[in-house]
C-alpha cells in the first residue's frame, strides 16, 4: 500500500520465500541505499507461478526512489513502479526503530507511523495505557490506508504483536 504521505512507490522482485528472509533483505537494502527515515519498506506475498515475498519502498520525494531504482537495477534487482497489493506488511516505517522493549499503546502510536492497534478476538479498541511487549519485532499491515498492528493478549494483562519474531516452522517436531 502507498502510505498517504508517500506517493512514490517502487516494487522490488525477490527470490525470498520467507518473511524473515525478506525482512533481512529489505533491511540490508535500506542500509546499503542509505534510505532516509521517512521511507516505508514493506513485504508482499506474491502468489503466482513462482510464490515469493516481494518488497516495496515508498517515499514522499521522487528523487529518493529514483536513486534507489538506479542502484537496485545496477545490482541486478528487478524493479517496477508500484507494488503488488494494497496490504503490505511494514518492516521499515517512521518510528520503527523506537519500538523496542515494553511500551504503552499511547507511546507506540505517538512514536511511530502506526495508526491503530487491534486485539485478536475482541472488537473493542484496547486502552491507550495497555502495555505492549514488542519483542523488538513490530510488523503492522496496511488496512484501508492506515498502518494497523494486530496484537494478542499475553501474560500479566499485556499485549504482544501477533507476528512472532522467531516462529516455529510447521511440523518442526516430526
Amino acid at each position: 500500500m502507498t502510505p498517504p504521505a508517500a506517493p512514490y512507490v517502487l516494487g522490488i522482485d525477490t527470490d525470498a520465500t520467507t518473511l524473515r528472509e525478506a525482512d533481512h533483505l529489505l533491511q540490508a537494502l535500506a542500509a546499503e541505499l542509505d534510505l532516509p527515515e521517512g521511507v516505508f519498506g514493506c513485504t508482499h506475498l506474491v502468489r503466482d507461478g513462482r510464490p515469493r515475498v516481494a518488497l516495496s519502498l515508498a517515499a514522499e520525494a521522487e528523487p529518493v526512489l529514483r536513486t534507489a531504482r538506479d542502484r537496485l537495477t545496477a545490482r541486478g534487482h528487478e524493479v517496477r513502479d508500484g507494488t503488488w497489493d494494497e496490504s503490505g506488511r511494514a518492516v521499515l516505517f517512521p518510528g520503527a526503530a523506537a519500538l523496542t522493549g515494553t511500551l504503552t499503546l499511547a507511546e507506540l502510536l505517538a512514536r511511530s507511523a502506526v495508526d491503530r492497534v487491534t486485539v485478536l478476538g475482541t472488537p473493542d479498541e484496547p486502552s491507550p495505557d495497555t502495555r505492549l511487549v514488542t519483542r523488538n519485532h513490530v510488523r503492522p499491515h496496511w488496512q484501508d490506508g492506515r498502518l494497523v498492528l494486530a496484537a494478542m493478549p499475553a501474560v500479566g494483562g499485556t499485549l504482544v504483536p501477533f507476528e512472532d519474531p522467531d516462529p516455529t516452522p510447521c511440523c518442526a517436531d516430526h
